[in-house]
């Protein structure tokens, strides 16, 4: 049998069990699918944010409204455009910490838009149309090897046909009070990463604070590697009880 605590000493309180997942631009939420599942079986209560991606501030409002509804402290969590998301909605109170997954993690004033416009030397171009409209698509027949290469075929090619248009105004929000700031945050790098450089992953992630953990993977790295996102959150939940 474990002992009670003694007088005045603190007793452990149980880790956050509940997590705000959100995705990034081109995709929907269906692709947390994975994480979900290996997060509910570990008994967490899990929310996938459905964004619009028209701009930062709806985006925001969604994510806000899952981190309301959602019981007890929140885990959020946050893949590419949606790290813009979680930096700026992650001021809640309700959050004990920020994990981002091959994301951005802008500062004060910085949006997608200020993030890129230095591009690495030598990393690959992603392959992003013209705006239409307003709105951004990453080319069909380069998609699955800048965006998905380790995911399966058939599953790559219909991420590919059933692309979320991005708002060219979501790709210019900027953040007002980047909650990494006053949270603790984690990141996950995708080392095969197309779309954001790995050394670009890594000088966010260290510019934050973050404890940092590197995976290879491509740019869809919570879809083919959901065991390791998955473990990641339930790192920081046990580590953030509140």
């Amino acid at each position: 049998m474990f002992a009670a605590p003694a007088a005045g000493q603190d007793r452990r309180e149980e880790p956050a069990r509940s997590v705000v997942l959100v995705h990034g631009a081109f995709v929907d939420g269906s692709g947390w699918k994975g994480v979900y599942d290996r997060l509910q079986r570990g008994g967490y209560e899990v929310s996938v944010v459905q964004l619009a991606t028209n701009s930062l501030a709806d985006d925001v409002a969604a994510t806000k409204r899952a981190i309301a509804a959602a019981s007890g402290s929140v885990i959020l969590v946050g893949h590419s455009y949606g790290g813009v998301v979680i930096s700026e909605a992650g001021s809640d109170p309700k959050v004990a910490a920020l994990i981002y997954v091959a994301a951005f993690v802008p500062d004060v004033g910085e949006s997608v838009a200020t993030l890129i416009s230095t591009p690495v030397p030598g990393a690959p171009v992603p392959p992003i149309l013209p705006p239409k409209d307003g709105y951004l698509l990453i080319d069909r027949a380069e998609f699955a090897e800048a965006f998905a290469a380790d995911v399966p075929a058939d599953l790559a090619a219909f991420m590919a046909n059933s692309q979320l248009p991005w708002g060219v105004e979501a790709l210019s929000g900027a953040v007002s009070k980047p909650a990494w700031r006053t949270r603790p945050s984690w990141y996950l790098v995708a080392s095969d990463d197309r779309m954001i450089a790995p050394e670009a992953q890594w000088t966010m992630a260290h510019r934050a604070g973050a404890r940092m953990a590197e995976v290879a993977a491509s740019h869809a790295i919570y879809v083919s590697k959901p065991e390791a996102v998955a473990a990641l959150i339930e790192e920081a939940a046990r580590e953030n009880a509140r």
